[in-house]
């Protein structure tokens, strides 16, 4: 069976207007700065980067790091290339990368994982790409927190509390999103795929990673208004964010 194409080639402009060249709200605020103090990233060091989207994180590195950024979406390639001179790839990471570099001091994943039909084959390619000890970082959108049309906000009115309905999470799940969901049927398509936690530590430990370090990173809004103090205590409460630092083992 022909694998289903989840690249956001079709999405590519929009996604574009919404990323651009330095990232969204959440990649400059929240992920980036976090990414940054985990690891002082050093000139001549190098970092693969699969589903790169217009290589955002390239910006944010040392001009003097070697770093590939890889996409299945080809508009989003050509993005990145206008944006930096940086080695960028059009490849589907969930199979063999057709690069001659094998010697990667980190990789990283940044809010791709969950767009990949099978993502621990792009968990394997990352390790095949690493050097004996490299560092694989991922963040993702919480699993536990975030499951799009399976997870909601509610508002307790007795105790004042606005609270997170997970309604399914064990299993995993193909979820297609509309981009525009006013324009309903004529809509873009997209996929995410769901997975909870068991099931993502396993496919490091079968593709050869130790996890070192694991934060969940909530959002730095704040609220105004009527609401504000429930929605800024469950802000803090529930994380936005997964992000996982790996170590190759051999």
């Amino acid at each position: 069976m022909k694998a289903k194409d989840t690249s956001w080639k079709e999405v590519g402009k929009w996604y574009d207007q919404l990323v651009s060249k330095e990232g969204h709200y959440y990649h400059e605020e929240v992920i980036f700065p976090h990414l940054l103090q985990w690891q002082k990233f050093k000139p001549g060091e190098s970092l693969l980067d699969l589903g790169c989207g217009q290589g955002v994180l390239a910006r944010k590195l040392p001009k003097e790091m070697e770093y590939y950024g890889l996409d299945a979406a080809k508009s989003l390639i050509e993005k990145a290339q206008k944006y930096s001179h940086h080695h960028y790839f059009v490849r589907d990471v969930t199979e063999p990368l057709k690069i001659d570099k094998k010697d990667f001091d980190y990789a990283a994943i940044i809010l791709a994982l969950q767009n990949m039909e099978k993502p621990a084959l792009a968990l394997k390619q990352a390790a095949l790409h690493l050097k004996p000890q490299g560092t694989l970082f991922l963040v993702l959108n919480h699993p536990c927190y975030r499951i799009p049309r399976q997870s909601s906000w509610g508002v307790d009115e007795e105790k004042k509390m606005q609270f997170r309905r997970i309604d399914r999470y064990m299993s995993p799940m193909e979820i297609p999103i509309q981009m525009h969901p006013s324009q309903k049927k004529q809509s873009q398509k997209t996929y995410t795929y769901h997975f909870p936690l068991s099931d993502l530590t396993a496919w490091l430990r079968e593709t050869g990673y130790v996890i070192t370090r694991l934060e969940e990173w909530c959002s730095n809004k704040e609220s105004t208004g009527k609401f504000a103090k429930m929605e800024n205590r469950a802000r803090k409460e529930f994380p936005l964010f997964l992000s996982i630092e790996a170590k190759r083992l051999d």
